[in-house]
């Protein structure tokens, strides 16, 4: 359903990084959600109503409490789109993860009720005059969730939108609640147990579930996640091929939304080069990441001494003795003051959040390992925190 209106409304449709064409997959999405919750709301209401089942009713309202999330979504995505201003010079990206995150709440709001309302159902039992068509509204109904998780679980996955994960994942959840309101209907036959309160409390617990994981999710990239791995490999991998560029360190990456990102970093140069040779290619650089990354990107030149044999084997230990203390930490900023009976070896260590030594405590343990390999070596280190994921 989405690919083919796509086609006929999305310019480009197929440029999933484009910010104009991921905000319009966004607001495809919630349309068709608002007008597919609707159209559920109002089958399951009514057989609902028909059955006396509080557990039916409530899905249904569920799902106008999904139609709600979808408006949500679309107004997230359409504010999302606004250009910088002097208020907000970075763009107002973040309202993706905003929209989010109320979209939790609702869901969160509407378990609550649900556990309310089943437990009253359990107090005071109704009979439940279930039929063929009740039956029929559901399982329709778990038909058309199943579609709208595919094509928002698929969705958000080419625009990487946490907003469209969360609503495909409403939609999962949704799947398993009118499947327990069903098996409810049916056991109601065979028992005088409340069940249809019994399994309005399962599926509020369900519904509590996602609306937890939905907020964590939205709520970790407002309050700022280190980059992954895998991108800090691939960021790496563009730089390196920029000649004579011999190494990274101090990577920082600002999320201000998709398709937001402002990232800096240290590149390490042969200090013995023509500096204006070096700061063009500094320059062609953060080009390359501007146009690969599509984020603005700041780079500091740190010229480095690779001629020094005795520098070189010094840097090799201080790297070698980080690793012995934890494997994770690394060593940048390297560099050598010799003197008539002592060299002082200045260098910066990332310490790790899993390391067990505190940063004074770090400082001395490399200080006084290297000191005793290299006697007239004595160490000015400085501890740093990191800023990507280190996992």
């Amino acid at each position: 359903m989405i690919i083919p209106f796509a086609r006929l409304f999305i310019k480009d449709w197929k440029n999933f990084s484009d910010p104009v064409v991921r905000r319009s997959y966004g607001i495809l999405c919630s349309v068709a959600g608002i007008i597919l919750n609707l159209i559920l709301f109002a089958g399951k209401l009514i057989a609902g109503l028909l059955a006396r089942s509080v557990a039916m009713e409530a899905d249904a309202f569920n799902n106008l409490s999904d139609a709600s999330s979808s408006l949500i979504s679309l107004l997230g995505f359409k504010l999302a789109g606004k250009k910088p201003d002097a208020d907000h010079p970075f763009g107002h990206g973040r309202m993706e993860y905003i929209s989010g995150l109320a979209i939790s709440f609702l869901i969160l709001m509407m378990g609550f009720e649900l556990f309310k309302s089943s437990i009253s159902a359990i107090i005071n039992p109704v009979k439940i005059e279930s039929g063929i068509i009740q039956i029929v509204v559901l399982a329709g109904a778990i038909l058309i969730k199943l579609f709208m998780y595919l094509y928002n679980h698929g969705t958000g996955k080419k625009i990487n939108s946490p907003t469209m994960e969360a609503v495909a994942k409403d939609s999962l959840s949704d799947m398993i609640s009118t499947g327990i309101v069903i098996l409810a209907m049916i056991l109601s036959r065979f028992t005088s147990l409340p069940v249809d309160g019994i399994g309005g409390i399962i599926v509020a617990v369900f519904i509590l579930k996602t609306g937890i994981e939905c907020a964590k999710e939205t709520i970790n990239p407002l309050l700022g996640l280190p980059p992954t791995k895998e991108f800090v490999n691939e960021i790496e991998e563009e730089i390196m091929k920029h000649k004579p560029i011999c190494g990274i360190h101090d990577l920082i990456v600002h999320d201000y939304g998709p398709s937001r990102m402002i990232m800096s970093l240290h590149a390490e140069v042969p200090g013995n080069l023509n500096i204006f040779d070096l700061h063009e290619v500094i320059d062609q650089t953060e080009v390359a990441l501007q146009e690969k990354f599509n984020c603005m990107a700041t780079i500091h030149m740190d010229p480095v001494d690779i001629d020094n044999k005795r520098l070189k084997l010094l840097k090799e230990l201080a790297v070698k003795t980080a690793k012995e203390i934890n494997e994770k930490i690394s060593i940048h900023d390297v560099r050598m003051v010799p003197g008539e009976k002592n060299t002082n070896l200045i260098f910066d260590a990332v310490r790790p959040h899993d390391c067990t030594f505190s940063k004074e405590e770090l400082k001395k343990e490399l200080a006084d390992r290297i000191h005793k390999a290299e006697n007239d070596v004595n160490c000015v280190i400085t501890i740093d925190d990191p800023y990507v994921n280190q996992e």
